[in-house]
């Protein structure tokens, strides 16, 4: 594997010329483009981001104007999620192939139309589609936008800006979510959830013809067609797993075939990688320590978020009686915390201390945070019951999210930084389906063991419900316990080369030393 460099012609970098740029040295053309790039790419990001969240909150509202039944309301959110989920790695090596500028620009296109047509869909079946084409396109946008920023901050200093920023988006684009789509539910309409995607797109698209520059794709590799096969069939087979587990239980034979096929697939997927002449997902990319910490780092947060985005949102809203705004309104503190401290986290404490005692000290937080929600009752006050783990969770996202995106895509060449993005996607993305799932199908689980042999009355029902939260809350907390083992296990000690922009850090380097 070349030491730092690609086989292709160096290519001219998102904010400026064709020269070749090193790792120590700035690009000195334009040194304000690289932050304008930093604004196109976060607000592409937090398109994606929140349409995962925004579409939840509308989801009443639009049942009753397409009058489509219960049973089919999940629909709306797995179609996207199986799209995107299942597309990832091709999207992120598609970026590679075509050049990332191409497919950024591509992606928001694909992805304003779809949420246009589905803002105005005059059925649930052509609403359900348009979310499975946000979801496909947005598989090619997100690792396009983040090999961009990846490419384009390759000073130390200013990657760990850049990249606090993203990881705060990543971290707090859910919650953002909740908040914009009751805004725009309550004083508007539901469909506005999905129009307001064509301004952001606008912004991003014109922003990102403007200042990005393309990149040459002379030497680019073949695509991987029978990799992208089986890696795309098998991680669509694994969320729709996860999601049928949700319906019909996990043990209907729908759930374990898709869940045993998708293994399948992925175990024949590693097999192929290990002998294609142009591997889809290079191996190379996953053997590097830190970067396997950081993947596993970024899926195990993934799985546990959950816990707060779904399981806090009703309590806020079936318990305490929050309307959806005010319910966003209440995600903003923490969202506010994990900016801070993902900002924080990148800029002053990865550089000095290297990522190991970093992140799993956010996983510790965000297990004790979790835990303590399951004090939660129906007596309990936001200010003082509510705030306090919120923030606490906050800090300990903040400290995983942004070091384990800065680690994920350090010291990857141009070649690869397509599929490295698309990894940490995936890595969310699958994370957030089998969190979803598994936490739903637990807490359903603990509401109806908890009224079995008792006497019905008005509040079993309630106390059913809290229960079924509390359960939720402490497999969470389980949940970034074990991120704590995993990581504090892999990550190596002291600050990676690749942070400190040592152009040999892509080199495959010998186990590290216990």
């Amino acid at each position: 594997m070349p030491r730092g460099t690609d086989d292709s012609p160096p290519p001219p970098g998102p904010g400026g010329s064709g020269r070749h740029r090193s790792h120590h040295a700035p690009d000195m053309d334009a040194p304000s483009h690289r932050w304008w790039v930093l604004s196109v790419v976060s607000l592409a990001q937090l398109m994606v981001v929140l349409d995962a969240t925004i579409v939840n909150i509308a989801l009443p509202s639009a049942q009753r104007a397409l009058g489509f039944s219960d049973g089919n309301r999940q629909w709306i959110v797995t179609a996207y999620a199986l799209a995107f989920g299942s597309l990832l790695l091709f999207g992120g090596r598609l970026a590679d192939l075509i050049g990332r500028k191409r497919a950024f620009l591509i992606g928001l296109i694909g992805f304003a139309v779809a949420s246009a047509v589905g803002g105005g869909a005059p059925s649930f079946e052509v609403l359900v589609a348009a979310r499975a084409v946000q979801g496909m396109f947005g598989a090619l946008l997100a690792p396009a936008a983040l090999s961009l920023l990846t490419t384009t901050f390759t000073l130390p200093k200013e990657r760990a800006k850049a990249f606090g920023i993203y990881g705060a988006i990543a971290g707090g684009g859910g919650a953002v979510g909740l908040l914009l789509g009751g805004l725009l539910t309550e004083y508007l309409d539901w469909r506005w959830c999905l129009y307001v995607n064509l301004l952001f797109a606008a912004i991003a698209f014109f922003g990102g013809l403007r200042l990005l520059s393309p990149e040459s794709t002379v030497n680019r590799p073949n695509l991987d067609i029978p990799g992208t096969v089986l890696v795309s069939g098998g991680l669509f087979c694994i969320v729709y797993g996860f999601s049928d587990a949700q319906r019909h239980g996990w043990s209907a034979p729908s759930t374990w075939g898709f869940l045993v096929a998708g293994g399948v697939l992925l175990i024949v997927f590693v097999w192929w990688q290990r002998r294609a002449p142009n591997p889809l997902l290079p191996l190379r990319v996953l053997a590097d320590r830190d970067r396997g910490a950081s993947y596993l780092a970024l899926f195990i947060s993934g799985a546990g978020i959950f816990g707060v985005f779904l399981f806090l949102t009703f309590y806020l809203q079936r318990t305490l009686s929050y309307s959806p705004v005010t319910t966003g309104l209440a995600f903003l503190p923490m969202v506010a915390v994990i900016m801070a401290g993902s900002v924080v986290t990148t800029n002053s404490l990865v550089p000095r201390v290297g990522a190991k005692p970093i992140v799993p000290t956010g996983m510790l937080l965000s297990a004790g945070a979790m835990a303590w929600l399951t004090t939660l009752d129906r007596t309990s006050t936001y200010a003082a019951h509510v705030l306090p783990p919120t923030l606490v969770l906050g800090l300990g996202l903040g400290m995983i999210f942004a070091t384990g995106l800065n680690l994920a895509t350090a010291g990857v060449t141009e070649r690869d930084a397509g599929v490295a993005s698309a990894m940490v996607n995936t890595s969310q993305q699958v994370g957030g389906s089998i969190g979803t799932s598994l936490l739903n199908t637990l807490a359903t689980s603990a509401a109806t063991h908890f009224v079995v042999g008792k006497r019905p009355s008005p509040t079993l029902a309630d106390r059913a419900q809290l229960h079924s939260f509390m359960v939720a809350y402490w497999w969470s907390a389980g949940f970034f316990a074990v991120g704590f083992v995993v990581t504090l296990l892999l990550y190596r000690r002291g600050v990676p080369r690749s942070l400190l922009g040592d152009p040999n850090a892509n080199a495959p380097t010998a186990p590290a030393p216990p």
